[in-house]
């Protein structure tokens, strides 16, 4: 587990991310990161980070154990843009595709806490998508199923005291502000990463927690814009009838 070398890809935010690993979890090792928020799409730099990020670190392709990909929640046209690129190097290099939750890697990023976490990133339209998580056995683990939700009723669903994380605050700051058990953690650096989600791939597959059979998906939490609209044409056809 200490040896594995993971190509991790982040593109579920606008700042986006490349990142070569070695090891897993906390006792990982970050060799090589790029990231950047950009005034263009990931799709127009992505590969071009890969390759500076294994040219950097010196490493072989054949050296590498697999290539993770941030899978979501986050952007739709961004999580199909890394999605679809650690795919296609996935299979070129006929390695392991390592899909890792946007939500698990930011609450990997948290360390020095035993409060529980909530982790959220901006679903816009007044929405969150927010992950809960509990430490145990030395790591964050998820308590519930990710919410697509908005602040009003993510306070609510704030029974004790509660570290809440990630770029996603600034969208319920004054909803969570009022929450008395929140504990509201302002820190540009908690931003999905894609050398946090190499060291959890690392550790999923080390684990064999991950199927290597299955191709990854996306995992948007909600519908995309099109099959909200679908839906409703369907509706409406439906009354017209």
């Amino acid at each position: 587990m200490a040896d594995l070398l993971i190509l991790a890809i982040e593109t579920a935010t606008g700042c986006g991310s490349v990142a070569l690993t070695r090891g897993a979890g906390p006792a990982g090792k970050v060799l090589a990161e790029y990231t950047l928020q950009p005034e263009i799409t990931h799709s127009r730099r992505l590969l071009g980070s890969v390759g500076a990020v294994m040219t950097a670190a010196g490493v072989g392709w054949d050296q590498l154990a697999g290539v993770a990909v941030s899978q979501g929640p986050g952007s739709f046209t961004g999580l199909r843009i890394g999605m679809a690129a650690a795919q296609g190097l996935a299979m070129a290099l006929a390695k392991p595709l390592l899909p890792v939750p946007t939500l698990d890697g930011l609450a990997a990023q948290v360390v020095g806490h035993d409060l529980p976490i909530c982790c959220l990133l901006d679903a816009r339209k007044q929405q969150i998508y927010a992950g809960f998580y509990q430490y145990q056995q030395a790591r964050w683990r998820r308590a519930a199923p990710f919410l697509v939700i908005n602040p009003i009723e993510l306070a609510r669903r704030i029974q004790e005291p509660t570290l809440l994380v990630g770029p996603g605050l600034q969208a319920c700051r004054d909803e969570m502000a009022a929450q008395p058990l929140a504990r509201l953690v302002d820190s540009g650096l908690l931003h999905p990463r894609a050398a946090s989600i190499g060291l959890c791939a690392a550790q999923l597959l080390a684990e064999g927690a991950v199927s290597l059979e299955d191709r990854a998906i996306p995992l948007y939490v909600r519908a995309s814009e099109a099959e909200l609209n679908l839906q409703t044409m369907k509706k409406t056809s439906f009354e017209a009838v």
